[in-house]
């Protein structure tokens, strides 16, 4: 009988080793990805908050290390070795004491990672990442230069300040859940903005806060006097009539309604959901504020409507009755203005105009901006003489009074707004009250950058 061939030993170690290279490049054991290390930081460090640092591996880090490096040479932050290797590590890398007193402007961090894997002959694989840092231990430098005497509740006032900081980020002006975003001013590192106190806020206190890259924050108080105004309370008896008339006609119109047959169900969602999204709208329109820096901001007394009637105050509480029963309520946040059907509406202010179209309850409702995150809205207008992005100059004709959306007779709903927050329209109205509260104040300020 003739033997069996026999496979060269050559050729069964190549297959041998052929299989082990596959093993090793196809098993997870064997990654060749090296740790990932990011850092929670914008490149400064005020020595004082600790740096987030994340570290992270498919097969898991073993070990890592941290250190800092300054002018008098390097010295370890942190280390750790794992027996159970981790997937992710969040590490806080707080500075080393005596650091604060350090007079280098700027130090690195060195971050060193190795994981699990058993490639690089089990070694596994590393990373190591260097990241400068400009050391800032300073706060903003923040001071008031001019501000209103007072506020109304509903009103609104005007402040001027100043923010010194080589590595300023972020200042804002913060009023309970709200803030307000300040336009710079006439010269580099001041500030103006105009603040509401929004009417149904029972309290006011309004804190210029500036932040710095480096974390640093400083914060002041806007010192004015509040004065507190009582809103007239509407308790309203709705009618058949109206929910029949009116409410029906506007329960056709929205999609919200759509397959609703009970008539105050309807009112309630007009008068609630539909109200809230038209409100939302106006909300997002005029919560927009320049970042270009303005020298002045001069403002006529507004009052669009020739020869027009006050029919309806700002700020009236309704509360809406059935039966007896109440069954919704809101708030009139502007002013409701009447003179002969289709009368001309002509501001006062020139601007632009940011919305000229049908919303809701408002019907056909032009916006304009006049700048300094100031709004003027009109409602119910029965012909829209503007564009959106149409510069308008004071006294242009906007459009005409009229009955459209959520109105029962021709008239004109005028609102202001600062910032998206409704203020007395009133205010605006008065010449007295532009001077005392706008124009003086940007006098004053000027005066004190001047000398400065």
């Amino acid at each position: 009988m003739r033997s069996k061939s026999k496979l060269p030993l050559g050729t069964i170690l190549f297959v041998f080793i052929l299989l082990g290279a596959v093993f090793v490049y196809s098993s997870s054991m064997f990654e060749r990805v090296v740790p990932q290390i990011e850092i929670d930081n914008d490149g400064y460090w005020n020595l004082k908050k600790p740096i987030n640092v994340s570290i992270s591996d498919e097969s898991g880090i073993k070990l890592y290390k941290i250190t800092l490096k300054t002018s008098k040479g390097e010295s370890p932050l942190q280390h750790e070795q794992y027996i159970t290797p981790e997937n992710l590590l969040n590490i806080e890398v707080k500075p080393p004491r005596g650091t604060y007193s350090l007079k280098d402007e700027t130090i690195t961090i060195v971050i060193e990672a190795t994981d699990s894997s058993h490639w690089n002959f089990l070694n596994g694989n590393s990373a190591r990442k260097e990241f400068k840092f400009t050391i800032d231990k300073a706060r903003p430098q923040l001071g008031i230069l001019s501000n209103s005497y007072k506020i109304t509740k509903g009103g609104a006032a005007l402040v001027i300040f100043s923010v010194k900081d080589k590595n300023l980020k972020d200042v804002y002006i913060k009023l309970n859940n709200k803030k307000f975003i300040p336009q710079p001013f006439y010269k580099e590192g001041y500030y103006i903005s105009l603040l509401a106190w929004p009417i149904v806020d029972k309290s006011f206190k309004a804190n210029i806060i500036a932040t710095d890259y480096a974390g640093n924050i400083s914060k002041t108080h806007v010192p004015l006097y509040l004065k507190n105004r009582q809103y007239k309370v509407s308790n309203i008896k709705l009618s058949d009539r109206f929910l029949k008339g009116k409410i029906l006609e506007l329960a056709e119109e929205f999609e919200e309604t759509q397959g609703v047959t009970d008539s105050i169900e309807q009112f309630i969602i007009i008068n609630e959901d539909v109200r809230a999204k038209n409100e939302k709208l106006i909300h997002s329109l005029s919560s927009k504020v320049s970042d270009e820096m303005i020298d002045d901001f001069k403002m006529n007394k507004m009052y669009p409507l020739k020869n027009g009637q006050v029919v309806a105050s700002f700020g009236d509480h309704r509360k809406y009755f059935y039966n007896g029963k109440k069954v919704s309520e809101s708030y009139h946040l502007g002013l409701d203005l009447a003179s002969n059907a289709m009368a001309t509406i002509k501001p006062q202010n020139g601007g632009d105009v940011v919305y000229a179209d049908y919303n809701g309850l408002y019907g056909n409702m032009p916006m304009i901006y006049h700048g300094l995150g100031l709004y003027t809205l009109y409602g119910h207008c029965s012909a829209l003489n503007v564009s959106v992005d149409e510069t308008i100059s004071a006294k242009a004709d906007i459009a005409d009074t009229g009955k459209s959306g959520y109105a029962m007779g021709d008239h004109l709903h005028f609102g202001v707004l600062i910032q998206g927050v409704e203020v007395r329209p009133q205010e605006w109205m008065d010449k007295k009250w532009i001077k005392l509260n706008i124009s003086d104040i940007i006098k004053n300020a000027k005066e004190i950058i001047n000398k400065s």
